[in-house]
């Protein structure tokens, strides 16, 4: 049935490749409107990850990486069809291509085919981007989710593969594909990330009550983050006292007068003291959550009182297609930044490039368990210090179905709560070391965070400083961030197995400002006089009254 979808003179083996049943495509035409425009946008998994608790101390352990029995998305015959149709002139475009680009002979003219495949896809993509916020039928939602366009461009293997993904966030954790972030976004359950800011017009209110309920929106975001927080440290203040009033309790009968008890023992005397310090902690909990909950119910009211200015301005909607289409857009240039200018930027999943084995695909699943690995290592890679408190954020996690190696942060929190929203790295999904792609999104998001800490005296402070300081001592040119991000993957790969591999001023800084956990600090104590003088220091900074 091959020759329904291409031109009768296409190579055989082509036809074979693609040969699935489907009809011609029509230019124009559109696919059940009950497929895209479901006005309901109902919140699928994302409600839950966009909000942060600051209770939570690790990322979950991974207990099912695929799905026992495959789904059978990947083997429905009219796949491409759905995939393209109700695009417009751009689906018959992207066909049009495909078709030359796979029967083409000539290497030039296949180059060429490849460039052009790669600019109207995106273009094509953007139209499929707007629909997200609805119901996408499976084949654009892959499309989206992996770059897969035509199943049988790919192995059966890698088909088979796919298949067995877990299709949900079942974990719910802020991990996204392409798809369900775009999602989120669009219904408001994750805000768009950052761009240049436009300045408003003056008289353009609907615009003006927009930012001022955006940045509401964010301080309301942060202060029931932080109220929660303290409300938790308050029940583990009373769960404490509970128990040390248990053991004080605690009855020892005298043997040889009856219904007499023993005096307290040593350890039920220290707790007394103990107690008392108990009791001041729980105060001193309770007044700052007292004022966490003033913060809170003020940013409620202004909330409330700016959402109904903004729906008396006509700007309030379930669904909002301009935030997808600039989101969309940032996308679109992270992606190129995680191939970089001389990688390999072809959009589609095809076994042409895709080399990886199942460990080095960043699906959700194998993403989580690396980031768990990475903090075990790195113990503070994912808190953030606010007002002399250490907060514990995860980073949304966007993984791009691009073949880039490197990992990136587009910013490290969102500009309206800088307190307790989350950062926002992307992965490419297809890189040579999904590992060493995790590895620099997580030093670029760390760098950013330790500047933005920094402020103005980012060159002269905490890690930054530290580091800059070293640099420019070493008079080195280029940018200052990928030389970093270049020291954290040799500190977290060779460095926390002993191999020394960075710069003694860089070695300390980075023992400092990012430590490793207690555990690897012990592995690496005796492993070198290197490793034991900079414990040594840790021992001689918990004792000052700097430290």
């Amino acid at each position: 049935m091959a020759d329904q979808i291409f031109d009768e003179d296409i190579d055989p083996e082509i036809a074979a490749l693609l040969g699935t049943g489907v009809d011609t495509l029509t230019a124009g035409e559109n696919p059940n409107a009950d497929d895209f425009d479901d006005d309901s946008a109902d919140s699928g998994d994302n409600g839950e990850t966009a909000g942060v608790d600051l209770s939570v101390g690790k990322l979950p352990e991974i207990k099912k990486r695929f799905e026992k029995t495959p789904h059978q998305f990947l083997a429905d015959p009219n796949y491409y069809k759905t995939a393209l149709v109700g695009e417009g002139d751009i689906s018959q475009r992207i066909h049009g291509l495909l078709q030359k680009y796979l029967n083409a002979k000539d290497p030039k003219d296949r180059s060429v085919f490849r460039q052009q495949i790669t600019t109207a896809y995106w273009d094509f993509l953007s139209n499929v981007a707007k629909k997200t916020p609805g119901n996408l039928p499976p084949p654009k939602k892959f499309l989206l989710r992996f770059g897969l366009l035509h199943p049988t461009l790919i192995s059966t293997e890698t088909r088979d593969f796919l298949s067995k993904l877990v299709v949900e966030n079942e974990l719910n954790q802020p991990i996204y594909y392409l798809d369900e972030w775009l999602k989120g976004v669009g219904t408001g359950l994750i805000n768009p990330s950052t761009t240049d800011e436009v300045r408003v017009a003056k008289g353009n209110n609907q615009a003006h009550m927009k930012q001022l309920f955006d940045k509401a929106s964010g301080k309301l975001d942060g202060s029931k983050a932080l109220l929660k927080a303290k409300s938790d440290e308050r029940l583990n203040f009373e769960a404490t006292l509970k128990d040390q009033f248990n053991i004080i309790m605690e009855k020892n009968p005298m043997h040889d007068i009856p219904n007499v008890n023993l005096p307290y023992n040593e350890g039920q005397k220290r707790l007394f003291n103990t107690i008392q310090d108990t009791l001041k902690n729980m105060l001193r909990s309770d007044h700052e959550l007292t004022g966490y909950l003033k913060e809170y119910r003020q940013a409620e009211s202004d909330v409330a009182v700016l959402h109904s200015k903004v729906e008396a301005e006509g700007g309030a909607t379930s669904i909002d297609v301009e935030a997808v289409d600039t989101e969309f857009e940032t996308v679109r240039q992270v992606a190129k930044m995680t191939v970089g200018r001389k990688g390999n930027h072809f959009p589609l999943l095809t076994s042409e490039y895709f080399h990886c084995g199942p460990n080095d695909v960043g699906f959700r699943e194998n993403v989580i368990a690396i980031l768990s690995h990475i903090e075990s290592i790195d113990m503070e890679v994912f808190y953030r210090a606010h007002k002399n408190r250490l907060n514990r954020i995860v980073p949304f996690v966007v993984l791009l179905p691009t073949y880039g190696d490197m990992g990136a942060c587009w910013e490290p929190f969102d500009k309206h709560n800088r307190a307790t929203s989350r950062g926002r790295i992307f992965v490419p999904m297809y890189p040579k070391n999904i590992y060493i792609a995790l590895l620099s999104a997580v030093a670029d998001l760390r760098w950013q965070v330790a500047k933005e800490k920094a402020s103005y005296y980012w060159m002269e402070e905490g890690l930054t400083g530290n580091y800059y300081q070293w640099f420019a001592a070493q008079k080195l040119k280029g940018n200052i961030k990928d030389y970093f991000v270049r020291d954290y993957i040799l500190w977290m790969t060779k460095e926390s197995e002993g191999i020394q591999k960075l710069e003694k001023e860089v070695r300390g800084a980075f023992w400092r400002f990012m430590p490793f956990s207690q555990e690897v600090k012990e592995k690496l104590k005796n492993r070198s006089y290197v490793y034991q003088e900079l414990c040594q220091r840790d021992s001689n900074r918990a004792m000052s009254s700097g430290y």
